[in-house]
């Protein structure tokens, strides 16, 4: 288990991370989202001890991250931009990590190596950046540690490749423990591989949840009232988030799983009526705009 606890962090007169506190369950993926500026890739960084807290704490399965070798043994970090030795070569990636992970998997290394195309002999100095991008998933998943923290991991991959990349994930998961945590300022990217989301914003959490847990708690309803006391009447039955009218159709966000929305609609008289899943996004920015944030602005361009 990943605890993140209050962690602060500034830069001169920069304050990147604010009090940020989060718990990351095992067996999980975790996403961790935000606009550029956020703090996502320096909250990474502290939560993979390769910068030291201001205030606060991380802890990896009850042990302090930071100058703790112990700690750093179970997790592989991904950055942004990943950084290979001055003309090295995917061989030379292979040899340099094998030697610092006990586990790492050489056969696994040149296997993936060979089914994304990549040449183990080429300079990775020519390498594209989604080739990049590649060879560090590729040693993140052969270091065969618990952890594996991604910070933009996504982009500069094509969407096949996207795709390809989550199905590892999966299997990796199936396969061993292993807990993937994934940055991104791209909240779509993120909707079908994550189990639970932290939203940060200037620097801050605005929001952590899990996802199966919102879906089920919030619904869309679609419906056509017989009449306006009809429709005064149903609405003061629901908790909700969110309304909006085009003619005679009402679209409503509402709290309450999606039998109890059914129930409530079944004993109304409408002309028509509809229960709808809602998407990502969607959950995202219901939730934030109760809290006086437009998500859209905030992650969604």
């Amino acid at each position: 288990m990943i605890e993140v606890k209050e962690l602060t962090k500034s830069f001169g007169d920069i304050h990147a991370v604010k009090g940020v506190s989060v718990n990351i369950r095992e067996g999980s993926v975790f996403g961790l989202i935000g606009t550029n500026g956020a703090g996502k890739s320096t909250v990474l960084r502290m939560m993979a001890g390769v910068l030291a807290p201001d205030k606060g704490l991380v802890l990896l399965d009850n042990m302090p991250v930071y100058d703790n070798m112990h700690a750093k043994a179970k997790l592989f970090f991904i950055a942004d931009e990943p950084y290979f030795f001055a003309n090295a070569t995917p061989k030379d990636v292979e040899r340099y990590y094998s030697s610092v992970y006990r586990e790492f998997d050489r056969e696994r290394f040149y296997l993936y190596l060979s089914h994304f195309g990549l040449d183990l002999k080429r300079k990775i100095h020519t390498f594209s950046k989604g080739m990049k991008k590649q060879l560090a998933i590729i040693a993140g998943l052969s270091a065969h540690t618990k952890y594996l923290y991604c910070d933009e991991t996504f982009d500069g991959l094509d969407p096949v490749m996207r795709q390809g990349v989550k199905s590892i994930f999966a299997r990796e998961m199936e396969e061993r423990d292993f807990t993937p945590v994934i940055a991104s300022h791209n909240l779509r990217e993120l909707e079908d591989i994550c189990d639970h989301v932290g939203l940060l914003h200037e620097g801050g959490v605005l929001l952590s949840k899990d996802l199966e847990e919102m879906k089920c708690n919030i619904q869309k309803v679609q419906c056509v009232f017989s009449s306006k006391e009809e429709e005064v009447r149903v609405l003061s039955q629901l908790e909700i988030v969110k309304q909006e009218k085009r003619g005679s159709l009402a679209t409503l966000t509402v709290r309450g799983t999606r039998e109890e929305i059914i129930a409530v609609f079944a004993a109304a008289d409408c002309l028509f009526h509809e229960v709808l899943p809602l998407s990502l996004e969607e959950i995202f920015i219901s939730e934030t705009e109760v809290k006086g944030y437009d998500i859209k602005k905030l992650i969604l361009g």
